[in-house]
């Protein structure tokens, strides 16, 4: 009897999965490397249509700050639906949203709760992007973006152009600091100081072919970059630099905020108030919605600017001011700090064990590992190698290894573990765990990633004794 219900639950969730690819768009992303059916999921657990059970460390792209289905998200949803109040309002006044913006604003940084400003968007952080764009630009009369490489902000057109993946060079590119793989082939504090280096000198020097632009777009943590995070001083500089010129800096929070990294905004690490804030994917609790916060000089709008259907979604703001009181009282940044810290500390170990395993970073519950190819050149993942002369040695990462970080991802959905792949060229395995994981889940986690990357190690090792004994020594070294 129960093979039979396996077997009918079996067939319903391949029967989904077949009808999905006929009929869904060539443009599905996760759904292509997840090949499950969620039915019910409750914190950090999903189950799926064939019965089985994974950790997700997807959390909807790092929507659920409390995970599936957290009890005070439902309650706050239940009790508007409950209430008969309406469910979208365009942008009229309710007690909804009062509450929220409320609980928002005893959140941002000092400098921005006390004269800030907040428009709702369309539900997509992307739109609030478009939105922050457009103010700076009709704030300061200027066109030009300043950006960073390894940037995303979002799919829509001004978004795209700002983001890393440009196909046109619609805005100024910056480089964005980072050790494994600086552009400078230095890392660390020298590193971070000759990228700001190099933007100071691309804003005052009147040859540059950049004029002043109308504002500064950066990630605190790049995420789809390769889960990056910028250094606190580097942050600093980039604020000193951009209030110096006049320039609105805008912080992109919206994979970043909600206590995410260990801190309530990312910012809050280096202290810095940035002039916008771009808020999306946790302030809705689980639910669409997008919001930029900014200073009030900049509120410079005429009505109907900017504006979107969806900006009134009451039950997103509902479950946003739960979720964002929820971890605001329960501490659940700090949380994250210390727990992040703690799996850093012990995934970290991997990239002393295995030699495809180029570097483990991050903040807070926000981690990347990159997969590297230590076969294709003589270097040491992070070593020091003779460069010209100076005072600074020149640093050679190995190549990136998406076929490594695919076969881990898979490994991983095999263990009941779900992660996602993001990084230059898609090699680095990220996980974006809910806040409120168990020092138990978070240890599961640890050691199924684990157990992931060494079976992917061994399979390339494996392969490379193979190819070794096939072509021998001659032609090795030919």
């Amino acid at each position: 009897m129960a093979g039979g219900m396996h077997g009918e639950a079996r067939g319903v969730h391949e029967g989904i999965l077949r009808r999905q690819s006929a009929r869904e768009s060539s443009a599905r992303t996760y759904a292509r490397a997840l090949p499950i059916v969620p039915v019910r999921a409750r914190g950090l657990t999903i189950e799926g249509a064939d019965g089985r059970r994974y950790l997700d460390c997807l959390s909807g792209a790092g929507t659920l700050a409390l995970g599936h289905n957290h009890p005070v998200v439902l309650e706050a949803i239940r009790a508007v639906l409950d209430s008969g109040a309406p469910l979208a309002v365009l942008d009229l006044a309710t007690p909804v949203k009062d509450a929220f913006i409320t609980e928002l604003f005893r959140t941002l940084p000092p400098g921005l709760a006390d004269r800030g400003r907040v428009q709702f968007c369309g539900p997509a952080g992307t739109d609030a992007v478009e939105a922050a764009l457009k103010l700076v630009r009709t704030a300061t009369g200027r066109t030009g973006i300043l950006a960073f490489t390894g940037a995303y902000h979002g799919m829509t057109a001004g978004a795209l152009a700002a983001s890393g993946g440009a196909r046109d060079v619609q805005v100024a590119r910056l480089p964005y600091p980072q050790d494994y793989r600086c552009p400078f082939g230095v890392g660390g504090p020298r590193g971070a100081e000759l990228a700001a280096r190099w933007t100071e000198s691309l804003l005052d020097d009147p040859k540059s072919g950049v004029p002043l632009p109308a504002g500064m777009i950066l990630e605190p943590v790049q995420g789809e970059g390769g889960v990056i995070p910028a250094p606190d001083d580097w942050l600093r500089r980039m604020r000193q630099l951009t209030a110096d010129r006049s320039i609105p800096l805008i912080a992109d929070e919206i994979q970043t905020g909600v206590g995410r990294t260990g801190a309530f905004w990312a910012v809050d690490h280096s202290g810095i108030t940035p002039d916008v804030m771009v808020l999306s994917k946790a302030i809705g609790g689980s639910l669409p919605l997008a919001v930029i916060v900014y200073r009030d000089d900049l509120d410079v709008w005429q009505p109907g600017a900017h504006a979107g259907t969806f900006r009134g979604n009451q039950l997103a703001m509902a479950a946003g001011t739960a979720t964002l009181t929820y971890v605001r009282e329960n501490g659940l940044a700090r949380r994250a700090a210390e727990l992040g810290a703690r799996m850093l500390t012990q995934l970290g170990q991997l990239a002393d064990t295995f030699a495809c395993v180029g570097q483990v970073r991050g903040r807070g519950l926000m981690i990347g590992v990159e997969l590297v190819n230590p076969e294709c050149d003589g270097t040491e993942s992070a070593g020091h190698h003779p460069g010209p002369p100076g005072p600074e040695p020149t640093r050679t990462p190995h190549p990136a290894a998406p076929e490594l970080a695919v076969a881990v991802q898979r490994e991983c959905l095999q263990r009941g573990l779900i992660v996602e792949l993001g990084g230059r060229h898609s090699a680095v395995v990220r996980l974006l765990p809910p806040l409120t994981i168990s020092d138990e889940q978070a240890a599961a986690v640890v050691d199924r990633l684990a157990d992931a990357v060494a079976a992917v190690a061994r399979t390339h090792e494996d392969h490379g004794r193979h190819r070794s004994r096939q072509h021998g020594p001659a032609q090795r070294a030919g």
